[in-house]
C-alpha cells in the first residue's frame, strides 16, 4: 500500500468513542478514568515542555506562545486545559460527534481552541507544524501505530516534542488495565481496550526515531487507590508515557 493510500483510521474504533460522546464531560461517566489521569498528564506535560522551551512552571500561562496539536482530542478534556495554560491549540479528532462535543463546550467555557475533524495524515499533508505534539491515549486505536507515529513526528517543529502516552502490550496490562478495569472495578466499558492493540514502547520509539525525533524521557503511570489518584512511576508494563524531540 502506498503512504498516500494508508489511513491510520479505525473506523471500529471511531464509531466506539462516537457512541460515547455525549458522557466526555461527566467525570463519574464512561470517561471518569480519564478524567482522574489528566492531572499527572498535565503535570508531565506542564513540567517538560517548561522545561524544554525555557519557561517559568509556576507561571500561570507557561505555554504561552507555543503551538500544540492534541491529536485524537475527543471530547477535548486534554486540549481545554492546555489551552489555558496559554498554548495555542489544535484539537483534532475523526469523529464528528466528539469535534461538536469538545466545541460546544470550550464555548461554553470560554477557553479558545481550533477543534478539526480531521485525522493526523490530513494535517501533516496540509504541512501543518507544532511546538508540541500530543499523543496521549491515542495509539492503541490507531489503525496503523508505525505510519501513525511517523506522521505524528513531521509535523513537530525544530526544538518540539512530541509526548505519547498508551498501554503496554504486557500480561500484566492485560490483567490490570484490561481485565479488571474493565470487568472488575468497571473504570471503562467492556471492549475499550483490546490486547493485541497494546503498543510496547519500542514500538514507538522506532517510527519516532526514524522520523528524526530523539527519546528524551520515559516514565511509567500508576493508579494509588489510598490517594486515588495517578502517579508518575518507574514501572512502564502497563500505563506509561514517552517524550520526544526534534533537535533544533
Amino acid at each position: 500500500m502506498t503512504e498516500a493510500a494508508k489511513s491510520t483510521i479505525d473506523q471500529s474504533e471511531v464509531d466506539r468513542f462516537s457512541a460515547m460522546a455525549a458522557e466526555w464531560w461527566s467525570p463519574t461517566g464512561k470517561f471518569r478514568p480519564l478524567h482522574k489521569f489528566n492531572p499527572v498528564r498535565l503535570a508531565y506535560i506542564r513540567d517538560k515542555a517548561a522545561e524544554n522551551f525555557g519557561r517559568d512552571v509556576r507561571s500561570a500561562r507557561p505555554l504561552e506562545g507555543l503551538r500544540v496539536l492534541d491529536i485524537g482530542c475527543g471530547g477535548g478534556l486534554l486540549s481545554e486545559p492546555v489551552a489555558r495554560m496559554g498554548a495555542t491549540v489544535v484539537g483534532a479528532d475523526p469523529s464528528e460527534k466528539n469535534i461538536g462535543i469538545a466545541s460546544t463546550h470550550a464555548m461554553a467555557s470560554g477557553v479558545p481552541v481550533d477543534y478539526r475533524a480531521v485525522t493526523a495524515e490530513q494535517l501533516a499533508e496540509a504541512g501543518e507544524t507544532f511546538d508540541i505534539v500530543l499523543n496521549m491515549e491515542v495509539v492503541e486505536h490507531v489503525a496503523d501505530v508505525e505510519f501513525f507515529i511517523a506522521t505524528c513526528a513531521k509535523m513537530v517543529r525544530p526544538g518540539g516534542l512530541m509526548f505519547v502516552a498508551t498501554i503496554n502490550r504486557t500480561m500484566k496490562a492485560a490483567a490490570l488495565a484490561i481485565f479488571a478495569a474493565e470487568n472488575i472495578l468497571r473504570w471503562l466499558p467492556r471492549g475499550t481496550h483490546q490486547y493485541e492493540k497494546l503498543v510496547r514502547p519500542e514500538e514507538i520509539e522506532k517510527p519516532a526515531t526514524e522520523g528524526g525525533l530523539t527519546i528524551v524521557d520515559r516514565t511509567g503511570v500508576f493508579f494509588n487507590p489510598l490517594s486515588n489518584q495517578w502517579n508518575l512511576s518507574k514501572d512502564m508494563d502497563v500505563n506509561y508515557m514517552l517524550l520526544a524531540k526534534r533537535e533544533a
